[in-house]
């Protein structure tokens, strides 16, 4: 299930939105190391509680974008490059773009009321764990129909969760939230009612 087989072209194809959120994190990532530029992007994107608390809004959603060094966005990328497609293939483009984003969003947002005015962070660890989360939703529908996939799934949600605990320097709040946002919003997507319109005509 979470084997990639594919060539690089293949999934490129295959994956047109993973494919754009990887290029879009590494990109930017790469670009915040250069002299200059990259600091304006970097400051300029971080999640600080302060400044959107005066009122720099778009500090909800620009933090997903940006990394703290190469291990957070290895990381990161490493999980949406391995989970992300079978989302993907399952969900579709648009459902998929609505769970990244919404459980990104929401994490930050939790930060910013859950946190010290003083509180900076980065990273798109909100809207991986939103994708953790929809495939909690997808084990509970299917943990009849498809006991093995919750031995798979089920044991990489609780090491990510344990490791969010373990490590210093992790907003838990981000990862705990989103979790809990793509699991709810896995809940609206795997529900069998609605996968049965998805199957309809004219309903994509």
């Amino acid at each position: 299930m979470f084997t990639r087989r594919e060539s690089f072209s293949e999934y490129i194809r295959f994956y047109p939105v993973i494919s754009i959120l990887l290029a879009l994190n590494i990109g930017i990532f790469l670009v915040t190391l250069l002299p200059g530029i990259g600091g304006l992007i970097y400051y300029g994107g971080m999640g600080m509680n302060a400044a959107i608390a005066s009122g720099e809004w778009w500090r909800f959603f620009t933090p997903m974008f940006l990394h703290a060094g190469f291990m957070h966005i290895l990381f990161n990328m490493f999980c949406l490059f391995v989970f992300g497609p079978e989302l993907e293939k399952i969900i579709g483009k648009m459902r998929l773009i609505t769970l990244y984003f919404l459980s990104g969003l929401f994490a930050n947002v939790a930060t910013f009321f859950i946190h010290a005015y003083d509180y900076n962070h980065v990273g798109a660890s909100g809207a991986i764990f939103g994708l953790f989360g929809a495939y909690g939703a997808l084990v509970y529908y299917t943990k009849h129909a498809l006991p093995q996939l919750r031995q798979v799934i089920l044991p990489i949600i609780a090491i990510s969760v344990v490791m969010t605990f373990l490590q210093s320097n992790v907003n838990v709040t981000a990862h705990i939230t989103g979790l809990i946002v793509g699991f709810i919003i896995g809940l609206s997507y795997f529900n069998p009612k609605r996968i049965v319109s998805w199957r309809k005509p004219n309903r994509q």
